[in-house]
């Protein structure tokens, strides 16, 4: 096989690897004189349709890929000689040694190139999962499908991601079939079932490092409850560390780390690991907030009489004033009167007692967000209450607008946003937060939630505001 040429342009140097219909080579392009890898898939009488399927995708999602953690494609061929018919796809040569290959060899890994090695796969997975549309599900992530080059002794080293030969994305449907794909050990339990979600793959990575942290394939520890038993043989290793171990790989998708992005913020600033709640409370302020590994809870009290409902009020009396006094001439009919008084009472009356005696409470847990009123043992929804895994931006907005009754003098409002779905979930302006609230709320929940805070200027200068 040595020396052969395919397509009349790649010289065989060796084998990489071979399986049933399937083998790797390693080439060199005589035209650019680069080693490449090329992937052949084989028709024969055990030639499955699925299989081509499952290979066309490789070569279309790697065509769409530019990432430098990620083989490059280069050319997909049809193989037609008389011996030999199939397909082969024609990708950028990584040199290094996979991590099955380093485990192998009795390499072990320090905690912190654990850490360096998740960082660097998690960015990976940012971009396959939150930067593709729709995301690109890699469904095989393992210690032999993840290379590195150039490891020394300060560093894990170039760290990369191979073989989408199980890859799909979220539109990929195979009509009524359903499809398994990935390897036992590693496999996230919804894969058995033929369902693959970003947070799969979250699985597959950290069955990888629990691999690396242990020295023992998964499939040698102990399961309970369907969740891999590792703690006892890492007593080295920090506690943060297990426990995010323990997220990345929870058998439920409900109490998984739902995206690379909340794990990669969750690396770096671990979670309160005691099932207690704790209480933070910021300085000058009265908000509650209380979390723990399990829920966030943020109690807003009744705002009390302030300068704004004062300044309300004394606009409704003024309001009230103005309309008795043009019923008195005559100027209002006594049906109006009645009515735009009543409204005006009403709005008054409701305003004090929200100020007075409305707590609002927002709480997310590992299954939903939940955002209620309190009044008096009475308690109402805000909004409809969403699944947590639909919150999937964290924003701060912040609105310009002209205050009435100055000479186009400025101000500035700010609110946090969540959306999940279709639910818009707001703390601000209602709630009479100040700047310095809503920063440390954002904060807060941003920790928790592993999301980005993201900041939004909105121009509203035409409307006059009290």
């Amino acid at each position: 096989m040595t020396g052969q040429i395919l397509a009349e342009r790649y010289e065989v140097q060796r084998l990489l690897g071979k399986q049933t219909g399937r083998q790797t080579l390693l080439a060199r392009d005589l035209q650019t004189q680069a080693l490449v890898v090329i992937k052949q898939l084989f028709l024969g009488s055990d030639f499955e349709w699925q299989e081509l399927k499952l290979f066309e995708r490789e070569a279309e999602t790697l065509k769409a890929l530019a990432h430098p953690a990620i083989p490059r494609y280069l050319d997909y061929l049809e193989i037609d000689e008389p011996d030999t018919k199939g397909f082969a796809l024609v990708q950028t040569y990584v040199e290094g040694k996979t991590l099955e290959e380093h485990l192998r060899s009795g390499r072990t890994f320090s905690e912190s190139e654990v850490k360096e090695l998740a960082k660097s796969l998690l960015e990976i997975l940012i971009y396959l999962h939150e930067e593709q549309e729709p995301p690109v599900i890699h469904r095989d992530i393992k210690p032999s499908n993840i290379l590195l080059h150039s490891r020394s002794a300060h560093s894990v080293g170039q760290v990369y991601l191979v073989d989408f030969g199980s890859v799909q994305n979220q539109a990929a449907k195979f009509g009524g079939t359903i499809t398994v794909v990935g390897t036992y050990g590693y496999m996230a339990p919804e894969q058995f079932g033929g369902r693959s979600v970003p947070a799969s793959d979250l699985y597959g990575l950290g069955a990888t490092l629990i691999y690396l942290v242990t020295g023992l394939h998964p499939t040698e520890l102990s399961q309970q409850d369907l969740k891999i038993q590792f703690a006892d043989r890492v007593t080295h290793l920090n506690s943060n560390l297990v426990d995010w171990l323990e997220w990345m790989t929870e058998p439920s998708l409900n109490k998984r780390l739902s995206s690379a992005g909340e794990a990669w913020l969750s690396l770096k600033n671990p979670r309160p690991t005691d099932k207690n709640p704790i209480a933070v409370q910021r300085q000058g302020s009265d908000i509650k907030l209380t979390k723990n590994s399990e829920f966030i809870e943020v109690i807003i009290p009744p705002q009390g009489v302030g300068f704004g409902l004062i300044a309300m009020l004394s606009g409704v009396i003024a309001a009230n004033v103005t309309l008795y006094i043009n019923f008195h001439n005559g100027d209002i009919n006594p049906l109006l009167f009645l009515i735009l008084g009543s409204f005006l009472a009403v709005a008054g009356v409701l305003k004090f007692i929200d100020a007075l005696f409305v707590e609002v409470r927002l709480r997310i847990d590992r299954q939903q967000i939940s955002y209620i009123s309190h009044l008096l043992g009475w308690e109402w929804y805000y909004c409809p209450p969403a699944p947590r895994q639909d919150i999937g931006q964290l924003e701060i907005e912040q609105i310009e607008y002209t205050r009435r009754g100055t000479k186009n003098k400025l101000s500035r409002v700010s609110q946090i946003i969540m959306q999940a779905g279709n639910q818009k979930y707001q703390l601000g302006m209602k709630q009479g937060l100040s700047e310095s609230e809503i920063e440390w709320l954002a904060t807060e929940l941003s920790q928790w939630l592993g999301l980005k805070i993201q900041i939004t200027l909105r121009d509203d200068k035409k409307n006059k505001w009290f």
